[in-house]
């Protein structure tokens, strides 16, 4: 289904609309170009309409959040139906019953699924909060501060997630206003393939590497001085640029945290709820987290995220005495509640997961043929839905190229298509749309790229 242009990209709806916005926004929030952006109008799956008549074609799925699709039937209906009767509740004080519903299943889709006992579940509104929760779970239950990050991960702006560590662009800024508590290693990258590979099918470099990254997790963990109470990692850099890691990466962290008495923290906000063709992408390596953080699209709409840890962990948190240590106004949301147990229900299907690695792989694919034909297209990385395309300079060097991955998104939004670009150096293409993206939109988003590979410098090896 090829995208339907009616007018200039962006249209003067949007132009208009982006005048007003630059008036009465604070500068550095909306980024506001001579060709970006366009406005929103509606959505459904993963077709989107800005405000000018133009349908595009969403290769981010809102990011991350419309995975299941844009306008959703059952979850809209859900929130029709909740709208009718409560808009908003008392979360940790009078709460819902739509929140021990909520609460229930999240347990049970992971620490009961992985059958190793029962969990307690924190909800929030963003996936910073969730992260924060789990900090704060790790102090109260480790007595120790410190905690583990990996370079160029991104778990929020929050400042207890910017404290711990994230790209120096977002922690640089406010660094006179953070605590001193995180150490950041090396996130290492599984350089024989793509995708999680077995041990049997790593090279030397990918081994070596690992077992690099091994040696200095396992050294900070030992050391006295800094005091680590948690390692706090992403199963795929998300906006680090889509790296995948050894599929044993997990696992040996699982070990060396037990091995120290230090808690796993597994970051799958975006990487959870089948984006990467398992329900959560620490299933691919087995590895059970002590605490898991999920959101995006786990109302697929709403403001909603939750951190999920071991029952015999959670205990740390002292019995509330009325007062609330760790809370949100709008905790436990009806709206968002009742969205979420109809996300869920979707997503514990194991056709879903099924149908998302057939996708993942037909995506793949078709990419890996592009970049066969060129040199500027280095590597295709990810998993499931959740891809990259690397871009790099023509010459020997083979650098990362932040001008062809930026200049690529206003390039596809004006052939219909919905794109953004990440890594440190922006050159990563990044591809997380919805679940029901057809063979179709796939094939002709992959032949916009392949056009504007060619008309690049060096493109056509």
């Amino acid at each position: 289904m090829l995208p339907e242009l009616q007018s200039a990209i962006p249209g003067p709806r949007s132009r208009q609309l982006a005048e007003r916005l630059r008036r009465c926004e604070s500068r550095n929030i909306t980024y506001l170009g001579a060709d970006f952006p366009i406005f929103w109008q509606r959505a459904e799956a993963a077709n989107v309409w800005d405000v000018d008549g133009n349908r595009f074609v969403d290769f981010t799925s809102a990011f991350g959040v419309a995975s299941l699709g844009h306008g959703h039937p059952e979850i809209a209906e859900a929130l029709r139906e909740q709208s009718h009767s409560l808009l908003h509740g008392m979360g940790d004080v009078h709460p819902t019953e739509l929140k021990v519903q909520v609460c229930e299943q999240l347990c049970e889709l992971t620490f009961q699924r992985w059958d190793i006992g029962s969990g307690r579940v924190i909800l929030g509104n963003t996936g910073f909060e969730a992260v924060e929760s789990a900090l704060k779970t790790a102090q109260l239950a480790t007595g120790r501060s410190g905690v583990i990050t990996f370079e160029n991960a991104y778990h929020g702006l929050g400042y207890g997630t910017l404290a711990a560590g994230s790209m120096a662009r977002f922690r640089e800024p406010f660094a006179g206003q953070l605590a001193n508590f995180g150490r950041t290693l090396p996130y290492p990258h599984c350089y024989c393939r793509e995708e999680w590979a077995d041990d049997d099918d790593c090279t030397a470099d990918c081994i070596n590497h690992l077992a690099e990254v091994e040696r200095q997790i396992e050294a900070t963990l030992a050391s006295a001085n800094e005091a680590i109470g948690a390692v706090l990692v992403e199963p795929i850099l998300g906006r680090g640029g889509k790296v995948t890691p050894p599929k044993a990466f997990l696992p040996m962290l699982r070990r060396l945290c037990d091995q120290h008495g230090a808690l796993l923290i597994v970051d799958e906000i975006l990487t959870g709820l089948n984006r990467t063709g398992r329900l959560f992408a620490c299933d691919h390596s087995a590895t059970v987290p002590d605490l898991i953080c999920l959101g995006k699209s786990l109302s697929s709409g709403l403001p909603l995220s939750a951190c999920i840890g071991r029952e015999e962990i959670m205990v740390a948190w002292p019995e509330s005495d009325g007062e609330a240590i760790h809370t949100t106004t709008h905790l436990g949301n009806p709206l968002a509640c009742a969205m979420a147990l109809v996300s869920l229900e979707q997503h514990r299907s194991p056709q879903l997961a099924a149908t998302v690695s057939a996708k993942g792989k037909l995506l793949a694919d078709r990419f890996r043929a592009v970049a066969d034909n060129t040199s500027r297209l280095a590597s295709v990385r990810g998993a499931g839905l959740l891809r990259g395309l690397e871009l790099v300079t023509p010459d020997d060097s083979r650098s990362p190229d932040g001008d062809a991955g930026g200049g690529f998104v206003p390039y596809a939004l004006k052939h219909g298509f919905i794109v953004l670009a990440d890594s440190p150096d922006g050159n990563i293409v990044a591809l997380a749309p919805a679940f029901q993206i057809s063979d179709e939109q796939i094939d002709s988003f992959a032949s916009v790229f392949q056009e504007y590979l060619t008309s690049l410098p060096g493109s056509i090896s």
